[in-house]
């Protein structure tokens, strides 16, 4: 991994500034799990075929701010859009504290920056999802590719909100090809993952035989085909992650162990969650532990790596 990249040093070292300093990271940290339940409450929404619950309304709720005698997929809906708002509050806020706390270049600025910019392309696609009626039992491709962008765009906002609490406390370092690349699978096999669970959601199954008949059903629709992908590309990912995090849990420390013990959870969750026929709260379970295991891996990539026994190596070889 290459050097550490500088960014200039904070403008005091008093009490009051590293009070300041943590309780900025304290407060971007609850952000960070804050996102995590607004991700969450979205899947639940999707889960109950709740997507609707609205109308073709956005960003109010069948027209209006309040209701009278609200339904059940409307008080689910309106619970989610709900959130986003305070979400949208809280990183507006952590926005106004990170340019009054960090100097010019810090890169708490540069992550929070980011997450504003990732949160605004959030609420825009899942305006579109509401807008176009790409929600409850739309099984079409359209569906799938903005599910797919929205997936993506979650959580590149998910990683620069956790980027935002670690840079608060820790320097900025370049991720390796083999970072980029560990992100790129872990994002990949969300995305899949979340085409799984809205495969589960629009085709319903009684029993696992069942499901296996339907996904190998030469008539059965894309997304269908798609779920069976998903189990195996998490195994070939999550035994990678284990591999890349034991190689650095001498310099990173905890994230590496929290990657490793999250991705054996994640397992267990995710044979639970075939056995079970995918119930919504093994659905929500596992969406929550790709959650602390998408942040883990964030913070892993972006954690120094101890390189002494390399230059130690090419010293000997000299």
């Amino acid at each position: 991994m290459p050097p550490t990249i500088s960014v200039p040093p904070a403008v005091t070292n008093t009490t009051a500034f590293d009070r300041s300093l943590r309780n900025f990271a304290r407060f971007a940290w609850a952000v960070v799990a804050f996102n995590v339940a607004v991700i969450t409450e979205g899947a639940f929404v999707r889960a109950t075929g709740s997507g609707a619950g609205c109308g073709n309304h956005w960003p109010l709720c069948n027209g209006h701010i309040v209701f009278g005698s609200p339904s059940t997929a409307t008080l689910i809906e309106f619970a989610h859009r709900s959130m986003t708002g305070i979400d949208t509050i809280m990183i507006l806020g952590l926005v106004v504290w990170a340019f009054r706390l960090f100097p010019n270049g810090h890169a708490a600025r540069f992550g929070v920056v980011l997450s504003t910019v990732f949160m605004v392309t959030e609420a825009l696609i899942g305006a579109a999802l509401v807008k176009f009626g790409l929600v409850v039992n739309d099984a079409s491709p359209a569906r799938a590719v903005v599910l797919s962008l929205h997936l993506a765009n979650t959580m590149t906002l998910l990683a620069c909100l956790t980027l935002t609490a670690w840079w608060a406390r820790h320097p900025r370092v370049r991720p390796s090809r083999m970072e980029w690349s560990s992100l790129a699978a872990v994002v990949l096999l969300g995305i899949t993952g979340a085409l799984a669970a809205l495969a589960d959601t629009l085709y319903p199954v009684h029993s696992l035989a069942a499901g296996f008949a339907q996904d190998l059903d030469p008539g059965a629709s894309f997304i269908l085909r798609l779920r069976a992908l998903h189990p195996i590309l998490a195994a070939a990912v999550g035994c990678w992650l284990i591999h890349f995090a034991s190689t650095r849990t001498a310099s990173a420390g905890r994230p590496a162990k929290i990657v490793i013990a999250t991705v054996v959870v994640q397992f267990l969750a995710g044979i639970a969650n075939l056995l079970l026929l995918t119930p919504i709260g093994m659905q929500l379970l596992h969406l929550v532990l790709a959650d602390l295991l998408w942040i883990a891996l964030v913070a892993l990539c972006w954690s120094p790596a101890d390189t002494s026994h390399r230059s130690g190596q090419r010293s000997s070889g000299a």
